[in-house]
């Protein structure tokens, strides 16, 4: 490997925010005797699983450019849905954990046809939904109906572990591999990438638009829907506030894991190290006792710092070129000083 090549390795987002996530974790073992215990470990995995979740799907939708706010409240209202349909249709537990993922996908499905067929703003649709799906899961509960008494078997989802690790993590793993491969490995990363450069152009190369929108919209519904249940499994209960400012950990951790906010530019294994900062950060505040509002500002410095990142160098690179220009016309200048003017 040459110089070159290591140095842009170096300095690449993903290789600065690991060593972030690694000075964290000396910072916050050194703060606190239990944080690097393995059962503590464990402990951050379980608690980052929904919002990991929501990321690895928020990253396809940045990347072509668009956004989804709605991914907090349409989780909050799977997991009354989950619970209505187990405990008031009397459905197998796991009968209703397969028909939550399906009224995910119809959730992600409306967020589709919104931006694709009616050509409307993913900012506004999806702050629509936001309040809509809020306010149903709100509606159906009558903000205090809470579902709970699920069977110890579906609890061990959420609650206990498997081989040795949390329950939830190997679905989570799982997640993370078909994510990562689709966005690249596949034609369907590849095009994505191409909408969030320029949709026009995506068109005029042939690519089905639409189609690939609605897909990354519709697949967020579903994983959304499995995040809710494994959420309603790790707190053993479903109630409408579900997933509240879920959807904002969501996109703070995929631009802070280096995707670009105008779609084109990101990576999968950068959105998990962003999740892992964040959760790092919560998880080692609370062993250092400090308050909750402390880790609100350090994420949101760190979310900051992550945008800046990437224009901090080229505004020095133009500051840069502006010096080598001013002082080129002033050798310049000089040089013309004592010459003899021709007549």
């Amino acid at each position: 490997m040459s110089v070159r090549s290591l140095k842009s390795a170096l300095l690449r987002h993903e290789t600065i925010l690991l060593l972030v996530l690694v000075l964290e974790w000396f910072c916050f073992n050194s703060a606190g005797a239990r944080f690097s215990s393995l059962d503590n470990t464990f402990d951050i995995v379980r608690h980052s699983v929904e919002i990991g979740l929501l990321a690895l799907v928020m990253t396809p939708i940045i990347l072509t450019g668009g956004i989804d706010l709605s991914l907090g409240s349409l989780l909050g209202l799977c997991a009354i849905l989950f619970g209505k349909m187990w405990r008031d249709g009397h459905l197998p537990v796991w009968t209703a954990a397969a028909g939550t993922l399906v009224l995910g996908a119809i959730g992600g499905g409306l967020n589709a046809l919104l931006v694709t067929r009616l050509r409307l703003p993913p900012l506004i649709v999806t702050l629509g939904t936001f309040s809509l799906f809020r306010g149903l899961a709100e509606a159906i509960t009558r903000g205090v109906d809470t579902f709970t008494n699920f069977p110890a078997s579906f609890l061990f989802l959420g609650q206990e572990r498997w081989l040795g690790i949390p329950a939830q993590a190997p679905i989570f793993g799982a997640i993370a591999i078909v994510i990562w491969l689709l966005v690249h490995r596949t034609a369907f990363g590849r095009s994505w990438r191409a909408i969030g450069f320029s949709p026009e152009g995506a068109r005029y190369a042939g690519l089905p638009v639409e189609r690939r929108i609605a897909m990354v919209y519709v697949l967020a519904g579903i994983v959304a829907g499995l995040a809710a249940v494994i959420y309603t499994a790790r707190l053993g209960q479903a109630k409408a506030d579900a997933g509240t400012g879920y959807e904002l950990f969501a996109i703070t951790a995929v631009v802070l894991g280096g995707t670009s906010i105008f779609g084109g530019v990101g990576t999968v294994h950068g959105t998990l190290l962003g999740v892992a900062a964040i959760a790092v950060l919560s998880n080692g505040l609370v062993h250092a006792r400090q308050p909750r509002e402390v880790a609100g500002m350090l994420t949101g410095a760190l979310l900051l710092l992550a945008l800046s990142s990437s224009v901090v160098p080229r505004l020095f690179a133009a500051i840069r070129a502006r010096w080598r220009d001013a002082r080129t016309r002033v050798s310049q200048d000089d040089s013309q000083v004592g010459r003899p003017k021709l007549r």
